[in-house]
């Protein structure tokens, strides 16, 4: 089972101010009317309908939606109602690995005997989330967590798709091939000189004709078209660090906009590093590509500290080798850790 809140950013702040439900509202950055710098975080559905969406420049969104509602982070609120819901989650999992402040995958092979006890679990368990959090999520359950993740996507909001074993192929066959984790811009654009515009017109070629063409990641991709994916559900304990990570809506290899969110996530990560009296001495970057090559770099400082400039030009050193070479970028993290509190 995926589970993956709906808009969960505008989410928490329209349950805390009635007044927004139903509104466009974006969060991010503030856009001082169409010249600020930054990125939108997160945007309600109906900021969506106008063209906005996360890691969009927020000037880019100001111009596509200047009615929006333009709010700035409260991240404090966000991780306080993402705890509460991770832990309604986690005591329904036999295994439970959460996937980011707003999703995470559940095992519940022990707790139901067939696929219409899974919907009538999930269905109870949307409903609980609604009622203790008065948020709403979106459920895929599927034999594995790639198609559980894309049919969590598949009726949003709060939307439920089971996907059975025998259905797998039928459900994916008809989606455009972007919906397979790791197809971006490029990869579909040589798809599309192919004329393999879906998951079944990808399936039908041979997994040696996709080595030939894009190599090792052509062996997952033919995988991934027949909805094949043993990877394990990983169940991870908290660790005592503050980080923050950005998928861009489309791959991009543009260096300036990587920086420009960069900045974004070390304000971010520094507001809450600031908030809990903390200072750190280590951070580290993530960088994932195109076809999930992840790798992550670190740099421990001489001296705990929560200056701001620090963070920020240390991260910029430290994911400034990722950016040669033109790679499409799928998402970008920032992280800090050994921390310590500020009256130590």
């Amino acid at each position: 089972m995926h589970v993956d809140l709906d808009a969960f950013f505008p989410s928490v702040e329209a349950r805390e101010h009635p007044e927004l439900k139903g509104k466009a509202v974006v969060v991010g950055a503030d856009p001082k009317e169409g010249k600020g710098r930054g990125v939108v975080s997160s945007a309600s559905y109906e900021a969506r309908k106008f063209g906005v969406h996360s890691a969009m420049p927020i000037s880019r969104a100001w111009k596509l939606c200047p009615d929006c509602v333009y709010l700035k982070p409260h991240f404090d609120l966000y991780i306080k109602a993402s705890n509460s819901i991770m832990k309604i989650l986690k005591s329904h999992a036999d295994r439970f690995e959460q996937g980011g402040i707003d999703e995470a995958y559940l095992d519940i092979s022990n707790r139901v005997r067939d696929f219409d006890e899974a919907r009538e679990f999930a269905k109870k368990l949307m409903e609980e989330v609604l009622d203790k959090e008065k948020l709403t999520c979106s459920v895929g359950v599927a034999p594995n967590k790639l198609v559980a993740k894309i049919a969590s996507d598949f009726r949003k909001p709060y939307g439920l798709t089971i996907v059975r074993e025998e259905d797998v192929s039928g459900f994916l066959s008809p989606l455009e091939v972007r919906k397979l984790p790791g197809v971006g811009p490029k990869t579909e654009a040589r798809l599309k000189e192919l004329k393999l515009k879906t998951v079944g017109d990808l399936a039908v070629l041979g997994s040696e004709t996709l080595a030939k063409l894009f190599g090792v990641w052509g062996t997952r991709l033919h995988e991934y078209a027949h909805g094949v994916d043993p990877s394990e559900i990983v169940e991870e304990y908290e660790t005592k660090s503050i980080g923050r990570e950005v998928t861009f809506e489309r791959d991009t290899d543009d260096e300036s906009l990587v920086f420009q969110v960069l900045e974004e996530l070390a304000e971010e990560v520094h507001r809450e590093v600031i908030d809990n009296a903390f200072r750190f001495k280590t951070i580290t970057v993530k960088v994932r590509y195109q076809h999930f090559d992840t790798h992550t770099r670190s740099k421990s400082l001489l001296f705990p500290t929560d200056d701001l400039d620090i963070l920020r030009n240390n991260a910029k050193r430290l994911i400034a080798p990722y950016l040669r070479g033109k790679r499409w970028i799928r998402l970008i993290g920032l992280r800090v850790s050994t921390l310590m509190r500020r009256w130590n």
